[in-house]
C-alpha cells in the first residue's frame, strides 16, 4: 500500500480523538501514513467535555487543551455537524476508509425501573445536564420551581446535579453557562437537595476531588448523617484496596461529625437508602420512597423493611448513562454497549472486518476520561494488527476528496477544523464582552454560521 491508511473516526469527543492520536504515534503514522477523518454529529468537536461535564469544573475542561494538539495535526480532518446515519452510514463510510471506527459514547439516561418515573417533576440527569451545557437539541428551559429536590445516585454525574441545583446563578455565571441558562438558574427554588445512594459511604463512586468540591460553595451547607456512616468486613476490604474509595469515606467521616452551618443551601448525602417509588398526586411529583437498607457483610446491602417517605418536589435519576444503538452494528439492550473484542465489532460471532469501537460505546458509560485512552490504544492495536495481516478490505474511493463530494451532493452543512476554530474564537470574544472566558453559543445555526468564513 503507497497510499496512507485510510480512518474515518465517527464520534470527536474523548474517545475519538484519543483513537486519532493513537494512530498519528503508531509505526503506521510513519509508513505509509495515516489519513483520519472524525465525523461528529454536533458543529462543535469535544463531546462529553463540552456537553457532559458541569460548567464550573475548568480543571476538567482543561483536557480540551490536550485534544486540540491532536486536532491540530495535519493528518486530521474534522467534519462536524454529520450524523450517522442520516448524513452517512457504514456503507458508505467502507467505501471510503479501510477501517471505521465508532466512538459515539453515550448521552441517553439509564432507566430506573420504580414505579413514578413517568410523574411530572421526574427528571433523567442526562436531559438536564444537556440544558445546562447549553445542548442544541433540547429546550432553553428548565422547570425549577421545586424547593426540595432528590437526586437518586452517588456518582460524579449525581454531584453535578446536585451542586448546579444548590448553587446560585451568579455562582456560575463567571462559567461559560449561556444567557438561557443564566436565566432559568435565577429562578431555581431549591434549598435542600437530598442525594440518596443504597449502599454505603465505601461503595460510593465520586471522585474525591468533586466530593470535596461540593464543600467549596459559600452557598452550600454539606450535611451527612452520622448513622450513615457504618461499613462492614467488605466495606473494610474495599477502603483498604482503593485509595479513593478511602479518600471519599474518610472526606465523608469528617463532614458527619461537625457542627450544621448557617450557608442558606443545604445539600444532603445519605447513604442505605434505597429508592423505590417516586410519589405522585395529580401526576405531580410529591414525594420519593426509600427503603433503608444494611450492609451484608460483603459491601453489598439488604432491605430492612423500613421504608421513609421523603417530602420533595421534584426527582433527578442520575443512575448512570445509556449509549444509542447505531443501525448496521449489533448491539447488547442490557448493558447499551456494542458487543467487540478488544474493540473488534462482533456479529454473531465473527468480527465485522474494518470495524472497531472504543470509549463508552465500547466498554459502557464507567470511569474517568482519561481511563478512555486505554481503550483507544486497544482498539487501535487491534485495527493496525488487522491492516498488518491483510484483514482490511480495501475501499473503493479512498481519495480524501471523495468524502467532501459526497457530504457536498447530499447538501450537508458540515463544519471543519477551522470553522471550530471560528466559532471557538467567537464564543470567546462574547465572554469578553462581560469579562468572562466564554459564554456558549447553544443554537445549532448560530453554530453553524459563526463556523463559516468571515465575508
Amino acid at each position: 500500500m503507497t497510499r496512507p491508511v485510510r480512518v474515518a473516526i465517527v464520534g470527536a469527543g474523548p474517545a475519538g480523538i484519543y483513537a486519532a492520536d493513537a494512530l498519528l504515534k503508531s509505526e503506521a503514522a510513519q509508513d505509509p501514513g495515516v489519513s483520519i477523518d472524525l465525523f461528529e454529529r454536533m458543529p462543535a468537536p469535544f463531546g462529553l467535555i463540552r456537553y457532559g461535564v458541569a460548567p464550573d469544573h475548568p480543571r476538567i475542561k482543561g483536557i480540551v487543551q490536550a485534544l486540540h494538539q491532536v486536532l491540530d495535526k495535519p493528518q486530521l480532518r474534522l467534519f462536524g455537524n454529520v450524523d450517522y446515519p442520516n448524513d452517512i452510514d457504514l456503507d458508505d463510510l467502507r467505501s471510503f476508509y479501510d477501517a471505521v471506527v465508532f466512538s459515539t459514547g453515550a448521552d441517553a439516561d439509564r432507566a430506573l425501573d420504580i414505579p413514578g418515573g413517568a410523574l411530572d417533576g421526574s427528571h433523567g440527569a442526562a436531559d438536564f445536564v444537556s440544558w445546562y451545557d447549553g445542548h442544541p437539541d433540547v429546550a432553553r428551559t428548565w422547570p425549577l420551581e421545586a424547593e426540595k429536590v432528590a437526586v437518586l445516585g452517588v456518582g460524579n454525574v449525581a454531584l453535578d446535579v446536585a451542586r448546579i441545583l444548590a448553587k446560585t446563578a451568579d455562582e456560575l455565571l463567571p462559567t461559560e453557562i449561556p444567557a438561557n441558562v443564566h436565566e432559568g438558574l435565577k429562578a431555581n427554588k431549591a434549598l435542600e437537595v437530598h442525594v440518596f445512594g443504597r449502599r454505603g459511604p465505601a461503595q460510593a463512586k465520586f471522585s474525591p476531588m468533586e466530593l470535596r468540591e461540593l464543600d467549596h460553595s459559600p452557598n452550600i451547607e454539606v450535611i451527612v448523617n452520622p448513622e450513615d456512616i457504618e461499613y462492614d468486613a467488605g466495606s473494610i476490604e474495599t477502603r483498604r484496596g482503593n485509595k479513593q474509595a478511602n479518600m471519599v469515606a474518610s472526606t465523608l467521616e469528617n463532614w458527619a461529625i461537625r457542627d450544621i452551618g448557617d450557608r442558606p443551601h443545604k445539600l444532603f448525602l445519605h447513604f442505605f437508602e434505597s429508592p423505590v417509588e417516586i410519589l405522585g398526586e395529580d401526576g405531580r411529583v410529591v414525594g420519593l420512597r426509600t427503603e433503608r437498607t444494611e450492609l451484608d457483610g460483603t459491601g453489598n446491602v439488604k432491605g430492612t423493611g423500613n421504608f421513609t417517605d421523603w417530602d420533595v418536589q421534584s426527582v433527578y435519576r442520575a443512575v448512570g448513562y445509556y449509549s444509542q444503538e447505531l443501525p448496521k452494528l449489533p448491539f447488547d439492550v442490557v448493558s447499551g454497549t456494542v458487543p467487540h473484542a478488544a474493540g473488534r465489532v462482533v456479529d454473531g460471532g465473527e468480527h465485522m472486518p474494518s470495524v472497531y469501537v472504543t470509549g463508552w460505546i465500547k466498554r459502557g458509560p464507567i470511569g474517568l476520561i482519561g481511563h478512555t485512552k486505554g481503550d483507544a490504544n486497544e482498539t487501535v492495536a487491534c485495527l493496525l494488527e488487522d491492516r498488518a495481516a491483510g484483514r482490511l478490505p480495501a475501499p473503493v474511493r479512498p481519495e480524501p476528496e471523495a468524502v467532501t463530494a459526497f457530504l457536498e451532493e447530499r447538501g450537508v452543512r458540515y463544519t471543519t477544523r477551522e470553522g471550530w476554530y471560528r466559532l471557538d474564537a467567537h464564543e470567546k470574544a462574547l465572554g469578553a464582552e462581560q469579562d468572562r472566558e466564554r459564554i456558549k453559543v447553544v443554537e445549532r445555526e448560530a453554530m453553524l454560521d459563526a463556523s463559516e468564513p468571515r465575508s
